[in-house]
């Protein structure tokens, strides 16, 4: 059972959902569930505040998270990855979210 999920918000250029699902999908995918472990959900906005993309990753704790987090940024494939998405993000947040104990969890 997960102790946290991270959970990351991207409002992008209108337009860039789309470009940024196809880009991540081919080519980010892959290796962020190789190196992250558990993807909760991928999400975009449709309704509210548009052009975000959402997603979410369950974590044993901050030291897991911190860990794979670095893994990931140091890799090759990711370092490749960052320069075609960037030009469409205009803000990112991330949020850590502990479960209450009823929660169902990933």
């Amino acid at each position: 059972m997960a102790k946290l999920v991270e959970m990351r918000t991207y409002r992008l250029k209108p337009g860039g959902p789309a470009q940024w699902m196809k880009t991540y999908e081919e080519q980010a995918l892959k290796l962020q569930k190789e190196i992250l472990g558990h993807l909760v959900g991928y999400y975009q906005t449709e309704i509210g505040p548009l052009n975000e993309v959402i997603h979410m990753w369950a974590y044993d704790g901050l030291d897991a998270r911190a860990e794979r987090r670095a893994k990931l940024a140091s890799h090759p494939d990711w370092q490749k990855f960052i320069p075609n998405v960037r030009p469409l993000v205009e803000t990112q947040e991330s949020k850590i979210l502990i479960p209450a104990p009823f929660s169902p969890t990933p």
